[in-house]
């Protein structure tokens, strides 16, 4: 089979395709022939080499795929052959609390990823694929769509009502806002460009920030509230951290992900945080009992990933470098096979 390896941490001149057997699959086990992945900004840093001392080499990258199912090992009931499957993020993670034990093998980081035509994947780590979407789409759900789940649901605790802030058009924002209209929530969606915020009107974000015009967004966004948002999704990290401290309403929740923009700036508002007793939340994906939730809620509400572009296998380099230039809206693919 074909796959890309990661070879060493020189970045994108590191990553190649090579030839490996077809893996064999043992009791328990599921082989899924992979039709599509999806692209997160983690994956950007795995092979740019700044995943940590647990990033391994060689490596085979990228954590979020689709599939069907080739064949089932002995024991395996719940799946057979042709199966559409997505595979979970963190395959020890069934469910309950997080732990140690149950992050440690994450796909694409720990231990290889899903960027090849074949994969073994334990039986309890996979997923039942929406049957209304396609295997581009599935792809998009495993670490972007489980986040947003995750930040807006599950910790999130979002009613109908409430006011949720996003940021920018990446994968896990949009997933987010649709997450958020889901819940009955109102959006306040921030976007770079003119262009981008049309798209998030169009997606259902009910006010639109450019952060561009607009650097102090967060007091904007509590202006146009009255009081602030019940949830920021905090996507840029220690440097959008202040106005997101600042949209956010007394007793408001920030959920934690990624480290987009950069390094925090000179002065910090965490005092305010403690005096408006705002709950900074961690998000880190989910579990595989979080997954099934996750698609289940999709299938019902026939709800669509937004998809940026889809490469080619063999234009790999093409989809990170496209997904490095921030000029995406929505998930960067890549079809398999």
């Amino acid at each position: 089979m074909k796959c890309f390896e990661l070879q060493g941490p020189d970045g994108f001149d590191a990553l190649e395709l090579v030839e490996r057997p077809v893996p064999r699959v043992g009791a328990g086990q599921v082989l899924v022939r992979l039709k599509a992945a999806t692209l997160n900004y983690r994956d950007l840093l795995t092979v740019k080499g700044g995943y940590g001392s647990r990033q391994k080499f060689p490596l085979v990258p990228v954590s979020d795929g689709a599939g069907i199912v080739e064949q089932v090992g002995s024991g395996v009931t719940q799946f057979a052959a042709r199966d559409r499957v997505i595979g979970s993020f963190f395959e020890s993670w069934l469910g309950g609390q997080p732990s140690e034990a149950k992050m440690q093998a994450a796909l694409g980081g720990a231990v290889d990823g899903v960027l090849a035509e074949y994969r073994v994947f334990p039986a309890h780590a996979l997923v039942k694929t929406p049957p209304h979407l396609s295997d581009v789409e599935a792809a998009a759900l495993p670490c972007a769509g489980l986040t947003a789940w995750s930040a807006v649901v599950k910790l999130g605790g979002i009613r109908p009502g409430q006011t949720v802030l996003t940021q920018g058009t990446g994968g896990v924002s949009l997933f987010a806002l649709q997450f958020a209209k889901m819940c009955g929530a109102r959006v306040i969606a921030t976007s770079s460009t003119d262009a981008k915020i049309e798209r998030l009107t169009t997606l259902g974000a009910d006010v639109t920030i450019n952060y561009r015009t607009t650097p102090d967004w967060g007091k904007k966004a509590r202006e146009l509230t009255g009081h602030g948002v019940d949830l920021v999704v905090e996507v840029g990290g220690v440097g959008t951290l202040n106005e997101s401290i600042r949209a956010t309403r007394i007793g408001g929740t920030i959920a934690f992900i990624g480290v987009l923009a950069g390094p925090p700036p000179a002065s910090s508002r965490l005092p305010l945080m403690v005096m408006q007793q705002q709950r900074l939340q961690g998000v880190t994906v989910g579990s595989i009992e979080d997954l099934k939730a996750m698609c289940e809620a999709i299938a019902v509400n026939g709800m669509k990933p937004v998809i940026d572009r889809t490469f080619a296998f063999a234009e790999t380099k093409d989809a990170f470098a496209h997904m490095a230039s921030g000029a995406h809206f929505g998930k960067v693919a890549i079809a398999i096979g």
